[in-house]
């Protein structure tokens, strides 16, 4: 059985590049990889105001920091978190390993992340990642907790009512 790092992305620069956020995620899955015996790092994200796709961006780092490349799958089609989770879940499904999903994003936006995983049945750990407060103006961070308090009763409450209309159709 295998433990997945599923690497949830953030801004891409005007110039290809990782944003601050971006980065930090990547740094944050890689801390805990150290801790785990041959995780699996699952790059999640679409293209967003600039290109490449979030995901690229993130296997690119990943490889830049010495991870073998058989371990790293790509999802880069997702506009948002929930799209994200749900192409995840479409990808993991076809796989027959997956024991613990370990989602690395934002302190502020893990939180959604682990119950909408926890929510299709996935075994979900919340780890400690890079703190964003420090490089953000108080104000940006803020706006990203209130979003995330909004966010995530939202997407919760859609994921039900998507998985509902499964069932009874």
């Amino acid at each position: 059985m295998s433990v997945y790092l599923v690497i949830f992305g953030a801004a891409v620069r005007a110039d290809g590049t990782a944003s601050g956020s971006l980065a930090r995620r990547v740094e944050g899955a890689l801390a805990i990889a150290r801790e785990l015996r041959d995780p699996i790092f699952l790059a999640t994200g679409g293209v967003g105001r600039y290109r490449p796709a979030e995901a690229v961006i993130i296997r690119k780092l990943l490889l830049a920091a010495r991870v073998d490349p058989g371990s790293i799958l790509v999802e880069d089609q997702a506009e948002d978190t929930l799209q994200s989770v749900l192409l995840c879940d479409a990808l993991l499904r076809s796989r027959s390993d997956v024991d613990l999903l370990i989602p690395c994003s934002s302190a502020y936006h893990n939180l959604r992340c682990a119950l909408l995983f926890r929510m299709l049945g996935y075994r979900v750990e919340v780890r400690s990642m890079p703190k964003e407060r420090p490089h953000l103006p108080l104000w940006k961070w803020l706006l990203y907790v209130l979003k995330e308090a909004i966010a995530l009763p939202y997407d919760a409450v859609l994921l039900v009512f998507r998985r509902s209309s499964r069932s009874t159709s």
